[in-house]
């Protein structure tokens, strides 16, 4: 199995992030990438993407984005060349900037219809073959120097020749903001399960009766990492979800369709070793930058500006 395809799914407007999502698009605000290099959080996701072997991208985006990204794109691409042509690093992305360019194609989602809909907008940028699913709010950082978060999920997916989807275990007070699942542990590996049974967004109680996994920690659920490696049989599923739906106003979910694929097919999760940050919520993004400063080449920096502010504040506030 070749994984050459990637999905990104950025169409949803960012209203955490209001109001600075009202004039700049949310998957365009800039980080210090583990590399020391600002760029937009989008750049960032698709480098991840491209790290695992990954040749096209297609990103779903909302009305009139498409152009922006380009744009933008193209902006930042003559600034980098023109006005830092001296600097080395301005060199390097400038040269990612391009190579992104040359791989990216867009799909809108003309409204928001749920996250099976945004999905299903890339079936013909997918066509037959299996992909990379990523999700435009979030960055990923790998426990494993030179094999990120994406590399594991495709190793895996390709040895396995099945669908893979990325997770981790997650404390009970938490599982009510992601898709959670059980599933029996495939002895040959370490952190693979084969995956039995799907809730999106549980109770606490609801996952003690149906959502126990074994070998876990007390109070700790198998909850999705917002990485997924699926065959183009995932769009069979989305496609009689579209079917059925009693009305045009109900959201496409994705996870029934998971859910079809783990009754019927091969159907892994992963425990990646690595943690994810959702950049849209409240205070997302400093603990995302903090996490990439710390894990990249300006560690020593970010750790003397955190013991720099604490000091500062104890004095002002002892």
């Amino acid at each position: 199995m070749n994984i050459k395809k990637a999905v990104i799914t950025a169409a949803a407007r960012g209203e955490r992030l209001y109001p600075v999502s009202d004039t700049v698009q949310k998957a365009m605000l800039p980080m210090v990438d583990t590399d020391g290099i600002n760029k937009p959080i989008i750049q960032i996701i698709a480098e991840e993407a491209f790290s695992g072997g990954i040749e096209e991208i297609c990103i779903i985006c909302a009305p009139g984005d498409e152009k922006r990204y380009i744009e933008n794109f193209k902006s930042l691409h003559s600034t980098l060349i023109k006005s830092f042509k001296q600097h080395e690093w301005a060199q390097l992305q400038a040269t990612s900037i391009k190579n992104l360019l040359e791989r990216v194609s867009f799909k809108v989602q003309e409204k928001a219809n749920g996250y099976g809909d945004a999905v299903y907008l890339a079936k013909q940028f997918v066509k037959d073959e299996p992909f990379l699913l990523l999700l435009g709010d979030y960055l990923y950082i790998s426990d494993i120097k030179g094999n990120r978060c994406a590399q594991q999920l495709i190793e895996l997916a390709i040895k396995e020749d099945c669908s893979v989807s990325a997770v981790n275990p997650t404390i009970e007070h938490q599982i009510n903001k992601y898709g959670t699942l059980t599933g029996k542990s495939v002895l040959k590996y370490d952190g693979v399960y084969q995956i039995d049974k799907i809730i999106e967004k549980p109770s606490v109680s609801l996952a003690e009766l149906e959502l126990q996994t074994p070998g876990l920690r007390a109070g700790y659920y198998l909850c999705f990492f917002g990485m997924h490696i699926f065959k183009p049989v995932i769009f069979e599923y989305l496609e009689k979800v579209i079917k059925t739906k009693k009305s045009d106003k109900e959201p496409i979910l994705l996870t029934p369709c998971q859910q079809s694929l783990a009754t019927s097919d091969k159907y892994f999760a992963l425990e990646i070793k690595g943690a994810r940050y959702d950049t849209s919520k409240k205070l997302g993004m400093l603990q995302a930058q903090i996490a990439l400063g710390l894990a990249g080449s300006i560690k020593n920096e970010v750790l003397s500006t955190i013991v720099h502010i604490l000091a500062e504040s104890e004095k002002r506030n002892p």
